[in-house]
Protein backbone atom coordinates (compact mmCIF):
# COMPACT_ATOMS: atom_id res chain seq x y z
CA UNK A 1 0.00 0.00 0.00
CA UNK A 2 2.65 2.14 0.91
CA UNK A 3 4.49 1.79 -2.01
CA UNK A 4 2.01 2.46 -4.38
CA UNK A 5 1.31 5.87 -2.57
CA UNK A 6 5.21 6.62 -3.00
CA UNK A 7 4.95 5.70 -7.15
CA UNK A 8 1.54 7.61 -7.51
CA UNK A 9 3.96 11.01 -5.92
CA UNK A 10 6.75 10.29 -8.17
CA UNK A 11 4.24 10.02 -11.01
CA UNK A 12 2.31 12.81 -10.34
CA UNK A 13 5.50 14.79 -10.04
CA UNK A 14 6.99 13.44 -13.19
CA UNK A 15 3.52 14.90 -14.88
CA UNK A 16 4.31 18.27 -13.59
CA UNK A 17 7.52 18.85 -14.81
CA UNK A 18 6.81 17.27 -18.19
CA UNK A 19 3.58 19.92 -18.15
CA UNK A 20 5.66 22.62 -16.84
CA UNK A 21 8.52 22.03 -19.85
CA UNK A 22 5.96 21.97 -22.49
CA UNK A 23 4.67 25.17 -21.68
CA UNK A 24 8.12 26.94 -21.22
CA UNK A 25 8.87 25.44 -25.22
CA UNK A 26 5.47 26.34 -26.48
CA UNK A 27 6.24 30.17 -24.53
CA UNK A 28 6.69 32.62 -27.53
CA UNK A 29 10.56 34.08 -27.30
CA UNK A 30 11.29 37.69 -26.56
CA UNK A 31 11.62 40.34 -28.90
CA UNK A 32 13.27 43.14 -29.03
CA UNK A 33 12.94 46.59 -30.83
CA UNK A 34 15.78 48.09 -32.69
CA UNK A 35 17.40 51.18 -34.19
CA UNK A 36 19.77 52.33 -36.56
CA UNK A 37 22.36 55.05 -36.13
CA UNK A 38 21.79 58.32 -37.30
CA UNK A 39 23.03 61.90 -38.04
CA UNK A 40 23.29 64.37 -35.40
CA UNK A 41 24.79 67.71 -33.80
CA UNK A 42 26.48 66.43 -30.87
CA UNK A 43 27.15 69.95 -27.89
CA UNK A 44 29.10 69.51 -24.95
CA UNK A 45 28.28 72.00 -22.46
CA UNK A 46 29.81 73.42 -19.02
CA UNK A 47 27.23 75.81 -16.71
CA UNK A 48 29.11 78.38 -14.54
CA UNK A 49 26.77 79.67 -11.85
CA UNK A 50 27.02 82.94 -10.70
CA UNK A 51 25.73 86.34 -11.10
CA UNK A 52 25.41 89.99 -13.26
CA UNK A 53 27.31 92.99 -11.99
CA UNK A 54 27.88 96.44 -13.43
CA UNK A 55 30.82 96.80 -15.44
CA UNK A 56 31.54 99.76 -13.29
CA UNK A 57 30.56 100.11 -9.72
CA UNK A 58 31.71 103.54 -7.94
CA UNK A 59 32.10 104.47 -4.46
CA UNK A 60 31.25 107.54 -2.92
CA UNK A 61 32.85 108.89 0.12
CA UNK A 62 33.43 111.75 2.12
CA UNK A 63 36.10 114.19 1.78
CA UNK A 64 35.79 114.82 5.23
CA UNK A 65 34.58 113.14 8.64
CA UNK A 66 31.50 114.26 10.68
CA UNK A 67 27.80 113.14 10.83
CA UNK A 68 25.17 112.52 8.07
CA UNK A 69 22.60 115.71 7.89
CA UNK A 70 20.77 115.16 5.00
CA UNK A 71 20.09 112.79 2.01
CA UNK A 72 18.28 114.38 -0.94
CA UNK A 73 18.14 111.11 -2.86
CA UNK A 74 16.74 107.53 -2.96
CA UNK A 75 18.43 104.59 -4.00
CA UNK A 76 17.28 103.81 -7.73
CA UNK A 77 17.66 107.63 -8.60
CA UNK A 78 19.17 108.36 -11.83
CA UNK A 79 22.52 110.85 -11.20
CA UNK A 80 24.64 112.54 -12.98
CA UNK A 81 28.45 113.76 -12.07
CA UNK A 82 27.79 116.60 -9.47
CA UNK A 83 24.94 115.69 -8.33
CA UNK A 84 24.01 116.51 -4.69
CA UNK A 85 23.59 112.99 -2.86
CA UNK A 86 24.09 113.97 1.08
CA UNK A 87 25.19 116.44 3.55
CA UNK A 88 27.55 116.27 6.01
CA UNK A 89 27.56 118.05 9.18
CA UNK A 90 30.99 118.69 11.01
CA UNK A 91 31.80 118.12 14.35
CA UNK A 92 34.55 119.86 15.18
CA UNK A 93 37.18 118.48 17.22
CA UNK A 94 38.06 120.81 20.52
CA UNK A 95 42.01 120.19 20.47
CA UNK A 96 42.18 121.26 17.05
CA UNK A 97 40.00 124.01 17.08
CA UNK A 98 41.73 125.18 19.83
CA UNK A 99 45.26 125.02 17.89
CA UNK A 100 43.43 126.52 15.00
CA UNK A 101 42.30 130.04 17.34
CA UNK A 102 45.87 129.91 18.99
CA UNK A 103 47.99 129.88 15.42
CA UNK A 104 45.42 132.85 14.40
CA UNK A 105 46.34 134.60 17.56
CA UNK A 106 50.27 133.99 16.96
CA UNK A 107 49.69 135.18 13.21
CA UNK A 108 48.39 138.04 14.29
CA UNK A 109 50.84 139.37 16.35
CA UNK A 110 53.20 138.67 13.42
CA UNK A 111 50.98 141.05 11.08
CA UNK A 112 51.33 143.74 13.24
CA UNK A 113 54.65 143.95 13.95
CA UNK A 114 54.94 143.26 10.16
CA UNK A 115 52.61 146.40 9.80
CA UNK A 116 54.78 149.03 12.39
CA UNK A 117 57.80 148.02 10.60
CA UNK A 118 56.55 148.31 6.67
CA UNK A 119 55.01 152.25 7.96
CA UNK A 120 58.53 153.18 9.56
CA UNK A 121 60.36 151.89 6.46
CA UNK A 122 58.06 153.80 4.13
CA UNK A 123 58.77 156.67 6.29
CA UNK A 124 62.21 156.52 6.24
CA UNK A 125 62.02 155.65 2.55
CA UNK A 126 60.51 158.82 1.69
CA UNK A 127 62.49 161.00 3.69
CA UNK A 128 65.48 159.20 2.07
CA UNK A 129 67.02 157.61 4.67
CA UNK A 130 66.99 154.12 3.64
CA UNK A 131 67.40 152.27 0.54
CA UNK A 132 64.59 151.19 -1.72
CA UNK A 133 65.66 147.74 -1.09
CA UNK A 134 65.09 147.68 2.95
CA UNK A 135 62.18 149.45 1.79
CA UNK A 136 60.84 146.52 -0.05
CA UNK A 137 61.89 143.83 1.74
CA UNK A 138 59.75 145.68 4.95
CA UNK A 139 56.84 145.49 2.68
CA UNK A 140 57.17 141.64 1.46
CA UNK A 141 57.51 140.80 5.30
CA UNK A 142 54.34 142.43 5.81
CA UNK A 143 52.10 140.73 2.94
CA UNK A 144 53.62 137.47 4.04
CA UNK A 145 51.63 137.97 7.40
CA UNK A 146 48.56 138.86 5.76
CA UNK A 147 49.18 135.77 3.70
CA UNK A 148 49.54 133.72 6.79
CA UNK A 149 46.88 134.93 8.43
CA UNK A 150 44.19 134.48 5.38
CA UNK A 151 45.54 130.91 5.76
CA UNK A 152 44.81 130.23 9.67
CA UNK A 153 41.77 132.03 9.70
CA UNK A 154 40.88 129.24 6.26
CA UNK A 155 42.14 126.32 8.11
CA UNK A 156 40.19 127.62 11.19
CA UNK A 157 36.88 127.66 8.77
CA UNK A 158 37.62 124.17 7.71
CA UNK A 159 37.74 122.56 11.09
CA UNK A 160 34.12 124.76 12.43
CA UNK A 161 32.51 124.22 9.42
CA UNK A 162 34.05 121.75 7.16
CA UNK A 163 34.64 124.73 4.38
CA UNK A 164 36.66 128.01 4.17
CA UNK A 165 34.11 130.55 3.52
CA UNK A 166 35.34 131.32 -0.27
CA UNK A 167 35.89 127.80 -1.49
CA UNK A 168 33.67 127.42 -4.39
CA UNK A 169 32.33 123.95 -2.89
CA UNK A 170 31.99 122.87 0.35
CA UNK A 171 33.42 119.78 1.72
CA UNK A 172 30.58 118.81 3.65
CA UNK A 173 28.60 118.51 0.22
CA UNK A 174 28.59 114.64 -0.58
CA UNK A 175 28.49 114.75 -4.68
CA UNK A 176 27.83 112.27 -7.54
CA UNK A 177 31.75 111.59 -8.80
CA UNK A 178 29.98 109.50 -11.72
CA UNK A 179 27.07 109.25 -13.98
CA UNK A 180 24.39 106.21 -13.21
CA UNK A 181 22.12 104.70 -11.13
CA UNK A 182 22.02 105.03 -7.48
CA UNK A 183 22.36 100.93 -6.05
CA UNK A 184 22.72 101.63 -2.96
CA UNK A 185 22.89 103.77 0.46
CA UNK A 186 24.44 101.93 3.37
CA UNK A 187 24.13 105.17 5.61
CA UNK A 188 21.39 107.33 7.04
CA UNK A 189 21.11 110.45 8.79
CA UNK A 190 22.74 110.52 11.84
CA UNK A 191 25.17 108.19 10.99
CA UNK A 192 28.83 108.89 11.78
CA UNK A 193 31.19 109.23 8.80
CA UNK A 194 34.54 109.04 8.06
CA UNK A 195 36.89 110.36 5.78
CA UNK A 196 39.28 108.09 3.82
CA UNK A 197 42.75 108.13 4.93
CA UNK A 198 46.14 106.52 4.67
CA UNK A 199 45.32 104.02 8.00
CA UNK A 200 41.80 104.20 7.41
CA UNK A 201 39.31 103.23 3.34
CA UNK A 202 36.61 106.05 4.88
CA UNK A 203 32.98 105.33 4.62
CA UNK A 204 30.86 104.35 1.94
CA UNK A 205 28.51 106.99 1.43
CA UNK A 206 26.70 105.77 -1.99
CA UNK A 207 27.40 103.40 -4.72
CA UNK A 208 26.85 104.57 -8.36
CA UNK A 209 26.94 102.29 -11.31
CA UNK A 210 25.82 102.50 -15.11
CA UNK A 211 23.63 99.46 -15.44
CA UNK A 212 23.78 99.87 -18.89
CA UNK A 213 26.73 97.83 -19.15
CA UNK A 214 26.59 94.57 -17.23
CA UNK A 215 28.69 91.34 -16.87
CA UNK A 216 28.47 87.78 -16.07
CA UNK A 217 30.89 86.69 -13.10
CA UNK A 218 31.01 83.22 -12.14
CA UNK A 219 32.73 80.25 -11.50
CA UNK A 220 33.75 77.06 -13.64
CA UNK A 221 35.22 73.52 -12.39
CA UNK A 222 39.27 72.99 -13.36
CA UNK A 223 37.59 69.90 -15.75
CA UNK A 224 36.35 72.50 -17.18
CA UNK A 225 38.71 75.57 -17.60
CA UNK A 226 41.19 74.15 -19.78
CA UNK A 227 38.40 74.07 -22.60
CA UNK A 228 37.46 77.44 -22.32
CA UNK A 229 38.75 80.19 -24.87
CA UNK A 230 38.44 84.30 -24.39
CA UNK A 231 36.01 85.69 -26.76
CA UNK A 232 33.44 82.77 -26.91
CA UNK A 233 30.12 83.39 -26.92
CA UNK A 234 28.01 82.19 -24.15
CA UNK A 235 24.16 82.42 -23.27
CA UNK A 236 23.25 84.08 -19.62
CA UNK A 237 20.29 82.67 -18.04
CA UNK A 238 18.86 84.74 -15.18
CA UNK A 239 16.85 82.86 -12.32
CA UNK A 240 14.56 86.39 -12.17
CA UNK A 241 13.56 86.61 -15.97
CA UNK A 242 12.41 82.90 -17.46
CA UNK A 243 12.57 81.76 -20.87
CA UNK A 244 15.31 85.09 -21.77
CA UNK A 245 18.73 83.79 -22.78
CA UNK A 246 21.14 86.95 -22.88
CA UNK A 247 24.14 86.94 -25.04
CA UNK A 248 27.42 87.32 -23.76
CA UNK A 249 31.43 87.06 -24.68
CA UNK A 250 33.70 85.63 -22.51
CA UNK A 251 36.81 88.44 -21.56
CA UNK A 252 38.26 86.83 -18.60
CA UNK A 253 39.13 83.57 -17.14
CA UNK A 254 41.25 83.47 -14.37
CA UNK A 255 44.97 82.11 -14.49
CA UNK A 256 44.47 81.08 -10.24
CA UNK A 257 41.71 78.67 -9.17
CA UNK A 258 40.52 78.37 -5.32
CA UNK A 259 39.42 75.96 -3.46
CA UNK A 260 35.29 75.96 -3.27
CA UNK A 261 33.62 73.01 -0.74
CA UNK A 262 37.31 70.44 -1.73
CA UNK A 263 36.45 71.46 -5.62
CA UNK A 264 39.07 73.72 -7.25
CA UNK A 265 36.55 76.69 -9.39
CA UNK A 266 38.05 79.16 -11.39
CA UNK A 267 36.83 82.82 -11.86
CA UNK A 268 35.38 84.08 -15.74
CA UNK A 269 33.92 87.27 -16.29
CA UNK A 270 31.93 87.82 -19.83
CA UNK A 271 29.89 91.01 -21.70
CA UNK A 272 26.13 90.64 -21.45
CA UNK A 273 24.22 92.12 -23.95
CA UNK A 274 21.15 93.49 -22.73
CA UNK A 275 17.87 93.52 -23.80
CA UNK A 276 15.72 97.14 -23.42
CA UNK A 277 12.75 95.24 -22.89
CA UNK A 278 13.74 93.99 -19.69
CA UNK A 279 15.51 95.83 -16.64
CA UNK A 280 18.13 93.82 -15.31
CA UNK A 281 19.23 94.31 -11.71
CA UNK A 282 22.54 94.35 -10.17
CA UNK A 283 23.04 91.07 -8.40
CA UNK A 284 20.82 88.95 -10.21
CA UNK A 285 21.69 84.64 -9.93
CA UNK A 286 22.65 83.79 -13.22
CA UNK A 287 23.76 81.00 -15.27
CA UNK A 288 25.96 80.90 -18.24
CA UNK A 289 26.10 77.79 -20.52
CA UNK A 290 29.15 77.22 -22.46
CA UNK A 291 29.80 74.83 -25.40
CA UNK A 292 33.05 73.55 -24.51
CA UNK A 293 32.92 71.32 -28.18
CA UNK A 294 30.58 70.87 -31.02
CA UNK A 295 30.64 68.35 -33.94
CA UNK A 296 27.95 68.93 -36.56
CA UNK A 297 25.91 65.67 -38.49
CA UNK A 298 28.39 63.04 -37.11
CA UNK A 299 27.17 59.50 -36.92
CA UNK A 300 25.61 58.86 -33.44
CA UNK A 301 22.90 56.76 -30.83
CA UNK A 302 20.98 57.27 -27.94
CA UNK A 303 23.25 56.64 -25.12
CA UNK A 304 20.87 54.65 -23.66
CA UNK A 305 21.15 51.67 -26.08
CA UNK A 306 24.91 51.57 -24.81
CA UNK A 307 25.87 48.85 -22.50
CA UNK A 308 29.80 48.33 -21.14
CA UNK A 309 31.36 45.25 -20.38
CA UNK A 310 31.32 44.20 -16.86
CA UNK A 311 35.02 43.01 -16.70
CA UNK A 312 36.39 45.74 -19.47
CA UNK A 313 34.19 48.16 -19.20
CA UNK A 314 34.44 48.86 -23.00
CA UNK A 315 31.43 49.93 -24.57
CA UNK A 316 29.34 47.66 -26.82
CA UNK A 317 26.15 47.51 -28.46
CA UNK A 318 23.94 44.19 -29.54
CA UNK A 319 23.74 44.01 -33.62
CA UNK A 320 20.87 42.00 -35.01
CA UNK A 321 22.51 38.92 -37.23
CA UNK A 322 18.57 37.38 -37.71
CA UNK A 323 15.42 36.81 -36.53
CA UNK A 324 15.44 37.08 -32.48
CA UNK A 325 19.76 37.15 -32.59
CA UNK A 326 22.00 39.82 -31.90
CA UNK A 327 25.96 39.98 -31.69
CA UNK A 328 27.81 41.60 -29.35
CA UNK A 329 29.84 44.48 -31.05
CA UNK A 330 32.58 47.05 -29.65
CA UNK A 331 31.85 50.38 -30.20
CA UNK A 332 34.76 53.39 -30.05
CA UNK A 333 32.51 56.67 -28.84
CA UNK A 334 33.46 60.36 -29.69
CA UNK A 335 31.81 63.04 -27.81
CA UNK A 336 28.72 63.06 -26.28
CA UNK A 337 26.18 65.31 -25.20
CA UNK A 338 24.15 63.04 -22.37
CA UNK A 339 21.55 62.03 -24.51
CA UNK A 340 23.24 60.97 -27.92
CA UNK A 341 27.03 59.80 -28.47
CA UNK A 342 28.86 60.27 -31.69
CA UNK A 343 30.14 56.78 -32.80
CA UNK A 344 33.37 56.37 -34.31
CA UNK A 345 34.10 53.20 -35.14
CA UNK A 346 32.14 49.54 -34.42
CA UNK A 347 28.55 50.64 -36.04
CA UNK A 348 26.96 51.28 -39.54
CA UNK A 349 24.19 53.48 -40.22
CA UNK A 350 22.46 50.38 -41.77
CA UNK A 351 22.80 47.92 -38.12
CA UNK A 352 20.33 47.51 -36.53
CA UNK A 353 21.04 47.69 -32.87
CA UNK A 354 19.21 46.15 -30.05
CA UNK A 355 16.79 48.15 -27.84
CA UNK A 356 16.96 47.24 -24.20
CA UNK A 357 12.80 47.76 -24.01
CA UNK A 358 11.64 44.32 -24.02
CA UNK A 359 8.06 43.97 -25.95
CA UNK A 360 5.19 41.19 -26.33
CA UNK A 361 5.32 39.30 -29.82
CA UNK A 362 2.80 41.18 -31.99
CA UNK A 363 2.70 44.29 -29.71
CA UNK A 364 3.36 47.44 -31.01
CA UNK A 365 6.53 47.95 -30.12
CA UNK A 366 7.37 45.18 -32.14
CA UNK A 367 9.00 48.01 -34.81
CA UNK A 368 12.16 49.00 -36.04
CA UNK A 369 12.83 52.68 -35.34
CA UNK A 370 15.26 54.51 -38.25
Amino acid sequence: MKKTIVFSIIAIALIAVLIMFAKNNNKAPQVYDTETAFKATIVDKTVATGKVLPLEEVEIKPNISGIIDKIFLEEGAIVKKGDLIATVRVVPNEQSLNAAKGRISSVQIQVNNAKVSFERSKSLFDKGVIPRQEYENSELAYDRAKQDLANAQSDYQIILKGSAGSSGTANTNIRATTTGMLLEIPVKEGYQVIQANNFNAGTTIAFVADMSKMIFEGQVDEADVGKLAKDSDIQVSLGAIDEKKFPARLNFIAPKGTEVQGAVQFKIKADVTLDEEFFVRAGYSANAEIVLEQKDSVMSIREAILQFDRESEKPYVEIKTGEGVFEKKDVELGLSDGVNVEILSGVEMTDELKIWNKAEKGGPNNSTEN
